[in-house]
């Protein structure tokens, strides 16, 4: 069966143990995580194989990453480790409301490493799936390795994703994040962002496009269809790992097939799992270790 294959950033996720900004925050808890690393763990939960292609450093950081990465069932033979560079790490502040400020430890961090030689053709296989996120789209070695991956991923007969997940701190220049999303954008068939980011980007076109809404649901857009769903009324602990949960469960459901889309009522079905899997994940601290199993979501679905 075809596999997920997911490339970019994992690191450490420090939460803050109450509500404020960072400057208020006294306390913060470890917690593995990064888009790429979560998007894998979902689909992984989900039953479906996921690989991950990432680079970590050789310190504890990185043990502690890799340790929990292989624990999700992911397929851990493309994470890489490297002396020349320590472990990412991301501070994440949680003000009470629906804006969450990050700081990231990225200069450069081991993840930017990764480069095109690293990329094993023998990685793909006809059918995958290769999903990544624009945080690894940076002028480093990692851009490099993006495109190595998703020349091959073309070559397969793969399916591409691109989860926009705009991190404009990351960035010396903001019209140079939005210059190289909108030169990836058009190399994937499936793109996920979300209402703001769209507001920011401007007018995106592609034949599968996902919009999630937070509390106001998704939509899709592709295939002759616009499909939009309700949210879920949830107590919000975390929104770190949400758009993670959504876009890895939507591509576990893509392994086996498009056919779903072809279908309002069965899109909208796609859709309103996808808005539970990442109902769950909001309401617990974490990300990657949360994400929530088909019979998680079930249960959660059969009681609302």
């Amino acid at each position: 069966m075809a596999k997920l294959i997911v490339i970019g950033e994992a690191l450490i996720d420090f939460l803050p143990c109450s509500k404020g900004s960072l400057s208020q925050t006294r306390a913060f808890e470890k917690s593995p995580g990064g888009a790429p690393a979560n998007v894998a763990a979902a689909a992984s939960k989900f039953g479906i194989e996921s690989m991950l292609i990432t680079k970590l450093g050789n310190d504890g950081f990185g043990d502690f990453l890799a340790e929990a990465i292989q624990k999700e069932g992911i397929d851990c033979r493309a994470v890489l480790r490297t002396d020349e560079a320590n472990t990412g790490l991301a501070f994440v502040s949680d003000s009470g409301n629906s804006d969450v400020e990050y700081l990231f430890y990225r200069a450069p961090a081991a993840d930017m490493l990764l480069s095109a030689e690293d990329i094993c053709a023998q990685w793909f296989g006809q059918g995958d799936i290769l999903h990544f996120c624009s945080i690894s789209l940076v002028d480093a070695p990692c851009r490099g390795a993006h495109d190595r991956a998703i020349e091959i991923a073309r070559e397969r007969g793969c399916l591409i994703s691109f989860d926009v997940n705009l991190r404009p701190p990351l960035w010396h220049d903001i019209n140079d994040l939005k210059e190289v999303v909108l030169r990836y954008i058009p190399k994937a068939d499936i793109i996920k962002a979300s209402d703001d980011e769209l507001a920011f980007l401007g007018e995106i076109k592609a034949p599968h496009l996902l919009v999630t809404l937070g509390k106001n649901g998704a939509r899709y857009i592709g295939n002759g269809l616009d499909v939009h769903v309700n949210g879920f009324d949830v107590s919000v602990v975390n929104t770190t790992g949400a758009g993670d949960a959504f876009i890895g469960t939507f591509l576990a459901h893509c392994v086996s097939g498009l056919n779903f889309l072809e279908s309002a009522a069965q899109c909208a079905d796609v859709l309103r799992f996808c808005n539970a899997a990442a109902g769950i994940v909001v309401g617990q601290p974490g990300a990657l270790q949360v994400m929530p199993t088909k019979a998680q979501v079930q249960e959660f679905l059969s009681g609302v």
